[in-house]
């Protein structure tokens, strides 16, 4: 349980940095995105591991990634794009 717990916490900073790095204009401060990604996917791996049991390791590994990208996704602000009408 201790090695889940750290892996999911390693997998979820490597998506944050991960973010923080393709998208700094679209997420707010690196501080705060690389203590969500690791928050994120520690909730991931226990939340499947309440779901599964202990005995599906990579499945819960996975279930990490993906909550810990959903709780990412949830910080993303949208693109401002200046628009301009055809009539002008």
């Amino acid at each position: 349980m201790l090695w889940e717990a750290l892996a999911s916490v390693l997998l979820g900073l490597a998506l944050a940095w991960y973010a923080a790095r393709k998208l700094p204009t679209r997420l707010p401060s690196r501080q705060v995105v690389l203590v969500t990604g690791p928050t994120g996917a520690l909730f991931g791996a226990f939340l499947t591991r309440s779901a599964l049991g202990p005995v599906h390791a990579p499945v819960i590994l996975l279930g990490a990634v993906v909550i810990g990208a959903v709780v990412l996704s949830l910080l993303l602000r949208p693109v401002h794009r200046i628009r301009r009408s055809a009539a002008v």
